[in-house]
């Protein structure tokens, strides 16, 4: 999940990167429109998009962290262990909820605020929308099909404002908004969500100013804007007419030219940017799979990484994309290669498990928690080899290549008809009790 949000969030910078540098500037105000709307989706999806095509292209070298052996561990230890992650993936999954409750709640809130004044104004019908008329207030927005005017605006101010929220009406600008407010729900730890809500309701001003400024007076339209800058609500997924921050944005943008019709090639820019990420997503290890299953029943699973360590290393396979993989003896009858994998890895946890010996740390003076890294190779004569252990302490490394070497010849893994290696990391956790206990 956490690779996922973290994918998810870096796509959308992407995709608001190239906005801002390449399209910001240009009147195409429905194709950006569009863009904004479309490329936040479009990160979401992208991490579950696999093209094989492309993932055979690009090599996978990748070193995946496997769920761990626990050895030494007394059962209360490995109780507290289990607790502890659990209750970090509650955690978790708690701060996620409760965010998501805080934000349909203030959502909700902004409804009733509208809702409130539309109670309080007086309703007259125009156009086929609704003009809700707020008394003491100089207020100007609309939402769905209701403008609100506040009713100290003058005569000419409501003629410019009305033409320009009708465009919003027509539009309907408000799905634009509504739509980020419930990705600002699912999503609201996400802060480019929020900065795309934006870009989109510059653009909607944009839109509803140079269809506006067609039917009404350009000069006196220009002077609403400058002199009639007045306190609004503060709503997210609401249409103002009045916001200081963009008064100088919309006039600037109405006196633009438009762009050209050639200046649409930035478009294609998309295009690389979408492949590069096609490209992160499809060359990802498929046994990240494995692994998320695993950390769920709490079995250590062997995975692969893609680390040689022999003169011959080009000729292995990665665990992810070979034919068969390696069969541990015992697990010769099973048909599919997940069932060998899942055997294999049991067969290995069991071998650690019988044969490491736990008094070392006792005899070395060794207390906590010890970390070990085994890394190894089935080769292509099915034998265990290319061996490596890492640990702060020499007789832990020892011991844990002693345990590794006792692994049996197997039946070789095969790609494409040929015998091939594949290598393997496998993570030790080691506890040693104290004097005391």
């Amino acid at each position: 999940m956490t690779n996922y949000i973290i994918q998810t969030i870096v796509f959308q910078f992407l995709f608001l990167a190239v906005y801002e540098l390449l399209l910001k500037k240009e009147t195409f105000f429905q194709w950006n429109r569009l863009y904004l709307c479309i490329t936040p989706l479009i990160a979401l999806v992208l991490p579950f998009i696999k093209i094989p095509a492309l993932k055979t292209t690009i090599p996978q070298n990748i070193e995946i962290t496997l769920p761990e052996i626990t050895l030494g561990a007394t059962p209360d230890t490995a109780q507290n262990t289990l607790a502890t992650a659990t209750s970090g993936i509650s955690a978790f999954g708690m701060i996620v909820l409760v965010g998501i409750v805080v934000s349909v709640a203030f959502f909700l809130w902004k409804l009733y605020k509208i809702s409130s004044l539309k109670r309080k104004g007086k309703p007259e019908t125009f156009k086929n929308t609704t003009l809700i008329h707020l008394p003491n207030s100089t207020d100007a927005f609309s939402f769905v099909n209701l403008i609100f005017l506040g009713e100290n605006l003058d005569i000419t101010a409501k003629k410019h404002i009305i033409s320009h929220e009708l465009v919003h009406v027509r539009q309907k600008h408000y799905v634009d908004l509504l739509y980020f407010e419930v990705l600002r729900i699912l999503f609201w730890f996400n802060p480019l969500i929020y900065f795309f809500q934006n870009r989109v309701a510059i653009l909607h001003e944009y839109i509803a100013d140079t269809q506006a400024i067609a039917t009404t007076d350009k000069k006196t339209y220009y002077q609403n804007l400058l002199t009639e800058v007045f306190q609004t609500q503060h709503i997210s997924f609401i249409n103002t007419f009045f916001n200081h921050s963009l008064i100088k944005k919309r006039i600037v943008m109405l006196q633009k030219s438009k762009s050209k019709k050639t200046q649409l090639i930035k478009y294609l820019m998309l295009l690389p940017v979408m492949t590069a990420m096609l490209c992160v997503t499809s060359c990802e290890e498929k046994e990240s799979q494995t692994t998320a299953e695993a950390e769920k029943s709490g079995k250590p699973v062997m995975m692969v990484d893609t680390i040689r360590f022999s003169k011959n290393a080009i000729n292995d396979v990665p665990f992810a994309v070979i034919d068969q993989v390696p069969v541990y003896p015992g697990c010769e009858n099973l048909s599919t290669n997940e069932e060998r994998k899942q055997c294999f890895a049991d067969k290995i946890t069991q071998l650690v498990s019988e044969n490491f010996d736990t008094a070392i740390g006792k005899k070395i003076g060794l207390e906590g928690r010890q970390r070990i890294t085994v890394q190894f190779k089935i080769d292509k004569d099915g034998n265990a080899s290319d061996i490596i252990a890492r640990s702060p302490d020499k007789a832990l490394v020892e011991e844990a290549e002693r345990v590794m070497n006792l692994i049996p010849q197997m039946k070789p893994g095969e790609h494409n008809g040929k015998e091939v290696g594949v290598s393997y990391s496998l993570p030790i956790i080691f506890e040693v009790r104290s004097q005391d206990e």
